[in-house]
């Protein structure tokens, strides 16, 4: 048996022994009651990255009955209290191990799953990191910070054999729990030609302001491979997204569920565009072009809009007799569910890590287009820019040591 870093072997032999020397009980919640299923059938998971995103979705796990969170981690010492409390608790015990290094939680041969909510610029790493651990993830969006990143993250699932999910809720949950992709697949509106997307824009540098390091902050950790920088509250407090070091901003926070929707309906979400032009004369909005002429626009009114063929939505389509099944989508209880459920069956997720690679490219591809003002030529195959060698250096960004893929 691995032993956990944080236990000496010496603690681990006496603390058997003393169980061997006792009289074995089988508990109550050992044997499940109610819905609750026995230990022997939980799915063990632990938090890392316990913000009010993680702490949320922690505690949408923890409403599944099949769950039992042991573990919780942050380098911010009063998240991870937070969230230890919040799990002690849901099973009204003291059980729950609270860490600030992730890779303390990695080791541990008794979780089968973590749930990733970190800041963007952790997610690959530690997905990764995870996959050669034998975990399965769950990782919010946006899942990477750029485009090799996604790619990696893709290889580390497959090749280490894990369940992944990505944490785009809204693809499914916000909009129309899925009879909108349901009816554009059914052919209300006729073939899909173009869908506009709101979602706010681009990061910018961080310029905060250096600010002596709080009690109870382990900043290098926070910083990881993010560029050294001093310590500000706000990034600590889920305001780092408008800063490119750590996150695309709107692009990539909004845009993972838009984007993703858009391409998830219109079934360009295993592909990408060919082409993608900066707004001016010829272009009013960012508009990423696919091969069969699809066009989807950065801008519009209201979140998304699809124009198709017979029709739009919002606004006049027609309504099938028959809404089309929802593929990939499996379990129950959105997409926390579907992960739980394929943790145990090794089936894809909704939103397996190939989906939610390719949303979040198109919205590093738009970010990379606004930071340099020039459309880009883009091989959805090979997932390189084509042609311009300052555009592809930032399909990936240098890594502060001693972090890497």
């Amino acid at each position: 048996m691995k032993i956990p870093i944080t236990t000496s072997r010496r603690r681990f032999i006496k603390a058997a022994g003393a169980a061997i020397a006792g009289p074995y009980l089988l508990t109550n919640a050992a044997l499940g009651q109610g819905n609750r299923p026995p230990a022997s059938d939980r799915i063990v998971m632990a938090t890392i990255g316990c913000g009010g995103q993680g702490r949320g979705d922690m505690g949408g796990f923890m409403g599944h009955p099949e769950v039992q969170m042991v573990a919780v981690c942050d380098p911010v010492t009063a998240h991870r209290e937070q969230a230890r409390a919040a799990v002690n608790r849901r099973y009204n015990n003291n059980d729950c191990r609270a860490y600030n290094d992730f890779r303390e939680v990695l080791a541990r041969p008794d979780i089968d799953a973590v749930l990733i909510a970190t800041p963007d610029h952790w997610h690959a790493i530690i997905t990764i990191e995870a996959c050669k651990h034998g975990k399965d993830v769950y990782c919010e969006k946006p899942e990477s910070l750029t485009v090799r990143e996604g790619r990696a993250m893709v290889e580390a699932v497959r090749r280490y054999g894990r369940v992944f999910s990505g944490g785009s809720q809204r693809v499914l949950g916000d909009y129309g729990n899925g009879d909108v992709p349901r009816m554009i697949w059914s052919g209300g509106i006729g073939t899909p030609r173009e869908a506009f997307v709101s979602c706010g824009g681009p990061p910018s540098d961080c310029n905060l302001p250096e600010l002596p390091v709080p009690a109870g902050v382990d900043w290098e950790m926070w910083l990881g491979p993010a560029p050294w920088r001093g310590f500000h509250p706000q990034l600590i407090n889920f305001n780092f997204r408008p800063y490119r070091e750590y996150s695309g901003w709107q692009m990539t926070d909004w845009g993972a569920h838009r984007f993703g929707a858009a391409l998830f309906a219109t079934q360009h979400h295993l592909t990408g565009p060919t082409r993608i032009h900066v707004p001016g004369p010829e272009h009013r909005l960012l508009t990423f072009e696919f091969a069969d002429g699809f066009k989807m626009y950065h801008g519009g009114s209201g979140n998304i809009t699809y124009v198709g063929t017979e029709g739009q939505w919002p606004g006049n389509h027609r309504r099938p007799d028959r809404l089309a099944d929802m593929p990939h989508y499996k379990g129950r209880g959105g997409i926390f569910g579907d992960f739980l459920h394929c943790v145990r069956t090794r089936e894809r997720c909704f939103r397996d890590v190939e989906i939610a690679h390719r949303a979040c490219t198109v919205c590093h591809l738009g970010n990379i287009a606004y930071a340099l003002n020039r459309s880009l030529r883009w091989d959805p195959v090979r997932e390189e820019i084509i042609g311009d060698e300052e555009a592809s250096r930032r399909l990936d960004r240098p890594k502060r040591e001693p972090w890497t893929l």
